[in-house]
């Protein structure tokens, strides 16, 4: 049912919503807003708009991710991860771009909400997950070292290559003042927690630099020197220019806003499910998403998803219900309208510092290293998800593991096919009429048993073993009791076998159908070509049917056979 859980939570309010639980939900959207405040600011500015650009999306994505959300305690807003994707959108698109494909993945968002898509990110394999979040942790990284280091460079080249040789080229102009506040800001970030965990770190590090930097009239950069005044309203953008010809281009960067922002939002619910041992909507979720991307670019801001860690911090601090997520809008909207002038005196170096400590935190690098004691084909989905990420795209990423993970997935698969002869390899759990009945000296009659599922990956190995088939058999009995599917082209096979025994006037006969398949031949009209006494639901009735036959054959032979043979 696509209903937002504050509604539902809002129907049974006397015992969802008690006062208590209202006032820690109010009190944990506060904290949650304070982390929020210099991350949507460093984010913003790391994605090529001005610092305001990303508290709107906070403000507006958060309100209609908490607000028409699937999941109780989700934050939404602006994240690392998406830092790369709208700088390279930006720069090849230009911001009016990167609003139209911010609108296009919200609507696409919400068409996979209605679509009921939302559990399929169950079938995103694990290494790929890792690989491209570990691979933005280090382009995030990249695109912080200027700032950082304070190097004077005009223009940083967008390619993860290029980019690092520009910072070797210029590090002769590090500005030890900027890097010795970087060092201080992040320090303070790290160790902070161990005396105050309520207040953030990073709220911290960028109150204690900006005093030091304005008191001392130190010598870095500064979000006023750099942006000049910032505007704290909102505004709305400016479609007069729009052609269908820019829709068309813009579809591929709006796929892949989608597609990030659905994996990561529904990562996100999916980590707080269990911290508080719910279960989350994920199609109400996607919705949400949408509707969120939509008002985040209407209102000039950039693309929103639900934030791993400001979500566990909503937990952590006795959120459970959507009311902390919309409080924690409010709350920056609040200080958006009171304390964004005062944001020029930030120094751009620690922004850059919490954006540091963010990719560390998000680099998942204890995962990456695990995962590299899995078997080979999940190690070399992980590295070239992570690879592609670095040095390409995103979605390329994404597209290119998937694609090797379903080849991987179906070699896996054809491997473990088995089809074997049951004369020469007879089963303990067999009874004893089975073993007797084939030992017996009926060489005409031959079983072959398939296990496994019969797909396109596994047909090649089937029709290995079908081809040794002995050509002085009469019968052959196959038997299909642990083959739990089979697709078109397994079908195709197996009906190539039985064409292949009727030309040489074998009789084939099955034993053990599963359901699936059974549907399969039935659908396909095979069942009724062979008729329903070819089929036995277990070998014990196919064997005596065989035995049979081959008495019937043998007494009549070359004579008119009855109708049964």
């Amino acid at each position: 049912m696509l209903k937002p859980k504050l509604f539902s939570i809002i129907k049974h309010r006397k015992t969802e919503l008690t006062s208590k639980q209202l006032l820690n939900d109010i009190i944990a959207g506060i904290i949650v807003a304070i982390i929020a405040l210099p991350l949507s600011i460093a984010l913003g500015i790391s994605s090529g708009v001005s610092p305001d650009k990303g508290l709107i999306t906070a403000i507006v994505g958060g309100f209609f991710i908490s607000f028409l959300g699937g999941s109780r305690v989700q934050i939404g807003g602006p994240t690392g991860a998406f830092v790369v994707i709208v700088y390279g959108i930006i720069q090849k698109y230009g911001i009016e771009g990167l609003i139209i494909s911010t609108i296009l993945a919200g609507l696409i968002l919400i068409v996979f909400g209605f679509l009921k898509l939302g559990s399929l990110i169950k079938y995103v394999p694990y290494p790929i997950v890792t690989g491209f979040t570990s691979g933005i942790a280090v382009v995030l990284l990249s695109t912080q070292i200027k700032d950082l280091f304070g190097l004077n460079i005009k223009e940083v080249p967008s390619e993860f290559i290029m980019k690092w040789k520009s910072y070797i080229t210029h590090i002769s102009t590090v500005n030890l003042y900027a890097l010795a506040l970087g060092i201080v800001s992040i320090l303070i970030i790290v160790f902070w927690p161990k005396f105050n965990k309520t207040i953030p770190g990073s709220l911290i590090a960028l109150i204690f630099t900006t005093i030091a930097v304005s008191v001392f009239k130190l010598p870095v950069e500064t979000i006023g020197s750099k942006f000049g005044s910032i505007s704290y309203h909102f505004s709305l953008p400016n479609f007069s220019g729009l052609d269908l010809t820019d829709i068309t281009n813009l579809l591929h960067p709006a796929i892949t806003i989608a597609l990030l922002a659905g994996i990561e939002s529904l990562l996100s619910a999916v980590v707080a499910d269990g911290m508080i041992g719910k279960k989350h909507n994920s199609n109400m979720e996607l919705i949400a998403q949408g509707t969120a991307n939509i008002a985040s670019a209407v209102f000039g801001g950039i693309p929103a998803t639900g934030a791993i860690a400001r979500t566990a911090a909503n937990v952590k601090n006795g959120g459970r219900t959507p009311v902390a997520g919309v409080v924690h809008a409010l709350t920056l909207l609040l200080i958006m309208l009171i304390f964004m002038k005062y944001a020029t005196l930030i120094p751009m170096v620690t922004l850059a510092a919490i954006l540091v400590v963010v990719s560390y935190n998000m680099s998942e690098w204890r995962e990456f290293k695990e995962l590299l004691k899995s078997p080979k084909s999940d190690v070399s989905v992980l590295l070239i998800t992570f690879s592609f990420t670095v040095l390409f795209d995103l979605v390329v990423a994404i597209e290119v593991g998937m694609v090797l993970a379903m080849f991987l997935f179906i070699k896996k698969m054809s491997d473990n096919i088995e089809v074997y002869s049951v004369n020469t390899k007879l089963e303990e759990n067999d009874n004893d009429y089975i073993e007797s009945s084939i030992d017996s000296g009926n060489d005409r009659v031959m079983v072959y048993e398939i296990n496994g599922p019969l797909f396109f990956g596994s047909i090649n190995n089937f029709l290995d073993v079908m081809n040794e088939i002995h050509k002085d058999i009469d019968i052959l009995i196959i038997r299909m009791r642990n083959v739990p599917v089979m697709d078109a082209s397994g079908f195709q096979a197996l009906k190539n076998v039985y064409n292949r025994c009727k030309k040489s006037k074998k009789i084939v006969l099955f034993a053990e159908v599963k359901k699936q398949p059974l549907n399969v031949m039935i659908n396909k009209g095979f069942y009724d070509e062979l008729g329903s006494d070819r089929f036995f639901d277990d070998l014990d009735k196919a064997l005596r049917e065989a035995d049979e036959i081959s008495f019937i054959k043998k007494r009549y032979a070359g004579k008119k056979a009855p109708v049964k043979v």
